[in-house]
């Protein structure tokens, strides 16, 4: 070997050394042998994308969570790898609310989102009106798909509320049609009388009316 030669050598050597084990890393790594480049990476990023292309997703997605918003796009790809595709459909919606144009945070969601698969429920309630019912202690029945047209309302469930809210037809009551207006007694006088009277007694019950006086005058 000539003194150029080895002054060459020698040169790379030492350039070598100085650029440190993380360089050697990379040049590893891009030669195609990431598993062999991941002692000596350091930077989380790169070792995420490392873990990743080795194949070791659920690994290189413990590292991009940890590194949080700066690796979103990157999360969203092992989400997917590691089966979370609804979780990952939802990393990408982020990346692209951050930047609509990116076209390939895009592209991966769209892949991702057909292998979500749709949930498909049996409803048993009606949502928000079944809360408001259920306030107001009134049951509601189980929602039906195949016969949406039941009644929500099963039963009153509280019953001094089913007191207060009794039924306003039955024997006692008749619909407020013409024949029943004209069955009024038309005689205003008679009903302020009535009330007066059904006041007067009240209070003599309760020890609050004034006994008479002797004589009206």
């Amino acid at each position: 070997m000539s003194r150029v030669s080895l002054a060459v050598l020698t040169a790379a050597m030492l350039c070598a050394v100085a650029a440190g084990p993380e360089a050697w890393a990379k040049l590893v790594w891009r030669a195609g042998f990431p598993q062999f480049a991941l002692p000596f990476i350091a930077n989380p990023g790169a070792r995420g994308a490392a873990l990743y292309e080795a194949g070791r997703y659920a690994e290189a997605d413990a590292v991009f969570a940890e590194i949080g918003r700066s690796a979103t796009f990157d999360r969203g790809l092992t989400l997917a790898t590691t089966g979370d595709y609804s979780l990952s459909v939802a990393y990408f919606d982020a990346v692209l609310f951050a930047d609509q144009y990116d076209a390939d945070a895009r592209h991966n969601r769209e892949i991702v989102l057909t292998l979500v698969e749709p949930v498909v429920g049996e409803a048993r309630g009606h949502g928000r009106i079944e809360t408001v019912l259920s306030q107001s202690g009134v049951g509601t029945a189980d929602f039906d798909p195949d016969d949406p047209s039941l009644p929500i309302q099963a039963a009153q469930r509280d019953p001094v509320r089913a007191s207060i809210k009794r039924s306003v037809t039955g024997e006692r009551t008749a619909a407020a049609d013409a024949g029943w207006l004209d069955s009024l007694v038309d005689a205003p006088g008679e009903y302020f009388k009535s009330r007066l009277a059904a006041e007067m007694e009240r209070r003599r019950k309760e020890g609050e009316a004034h006994r008479e006086e002797p004589s009206r005058w």
